[in-house]
């Protein structure tokens, strides 16, 4: 009976699901970049590790620096702001300094790549804590978005990990190990970051935002609201109950900032000051009373749901509770009493 290696088997999944969502076109192309990345790793080390085949080492150790830095900009232009050429080529000096060393300081690489994977995995870790508005991505997605992306850092930092417990295996002589450590740790993060970076919440909505929108600003904090708060709050509610932007399921914080002309910082920070809540709550306090509207008038649930601007029921659910204070069936049971 013929085994594949697991990496080969997680080349080939990563790799038809690559070639499925190209063909589908219903990903951006940093994702099927990043996902093609990851499938080329895993097939490159297969063949290195369990077929002998060390003339592609070069393509190893490229694949494997490129993975982080395009791991970062995928998170960045799917969740912060898009991608700016200015700025983003500073990127490339990962992999560079990487390339420098594998030429002129080979033994540094066990240094050098576990440090790039830990690096950027604590910068999306960092991003998320510094930011949590996320300002493209969907707001109907609830939190779902950000546990993806902070599953990603956390599967680059155990990537970190396994380089260097294959460095100490190797160290202590125990050569063997290495193929195990791959098989375990390396494997498990390329498929878990291929997979993660999958999910339609993980992926923004392309929106475009000016330097002034620039996420990474610190907004100013102020103990109590302005009259410029309170001035934007009111084209916000007057936009909210005209226009009704909270039913399109793929809104996002960048996307009525825009509507509204203003800072993405400053509207979440004017929203924050003057509801006492986050852009997300905000904006799900109009969806639910869209939905109790919709139920009231002889929807069921989950088309009083589909037709507010929810993604997920979960998000839903807890949602309506907190507005509410009541499930979804329990007020559906009320209205149908009464």
């Amino acid at each position: 009976m013929l085994t594949l290696p697991i990496p080969l088997v997680v080349a080939l999944i990563l790799g038809f699901l690559a070639l499925r969502h190209a063909l589908a076109g219903d990903r951006s192309i940093l994702f099927l970049v990043l996902l093609a990345t990851c499938g080329v790793q895993a097939l490159v080390i297969s063949l290195t590790q369990h077929y002998g085949l060390s003339l592609l080492w070069p393509i190893q150790l490229g694949t494997a620096v490129a993975m982080p830095p395009l791991a970062w900009l995928t998170f960045q232009s799917a969740a912060l702001r898009p991608l700016d050429r200015k700025r983003d080529w500073l990127h490339l000096l990962g992999p560079a300094f990487t390339a420098f060393c594998s030429v002129f300081a080979p033994a540094t690489l066990d240094v050098v790549l576990p440090a790039l994977f830990a690096g950027y995995g604590a910068a999306i870790l960092v991003a998320l804590r510094i930011d949590e508005a996320l300002p493209l991505a969907r707001l109907g997605a609830g939190p779902r978005p950000a546990r993806i992306w902070k599953a990603v850092g956390l599967l680059l930092i155990l990537s970190a990990l396994s380089d260097v417990l294959i460095a100490v295996a190797l160290r202590l002589g125990h050569v063997e190990w290495r193929p195990l450590i791959i098989s375990m740790f390396t494997s498990l993060t390329l498929l878990g970051v291929g997979l993660l970076s999958l999910s339609r919440d993980a992926d923004g909505t392309g929106d475009e935002s000016s330097d002034e929108d620039d996420p990474g600003a610190t907004a100013p904090k102020a103990p109590r609201p302005s009259e410029q708060d309170a001035e934007l709050i009111a084209r916000l509610d007057a936009l909210m109950q005209k226009d009704r932007p909270h039913l399109d399921a793929d809104l996002t914080l960048a996307r009525l900032a825009r509507r509204l002309h203003v800072p993405i910082k400053q509207l979440s920070a004017a929203i924050n000051r003057a509801k006492g809540e986050n852009v997300s709550r905000y904006v799900n306090g109009f969806r639910v009373r869209n939905a109790c509207a919709l139920m009231e008038g002889g929807e069921t649930i989950t088309e009083a749901m589909l037709g507010s601007g929810f993604n997920t029921k979960s998000n839903f659910n807890r949602e309506f509770a907190r507005v509410t204070g009541q499930s979804p069936s329990a007020f559906l049971r009320s209205v149908q009493k009464g």
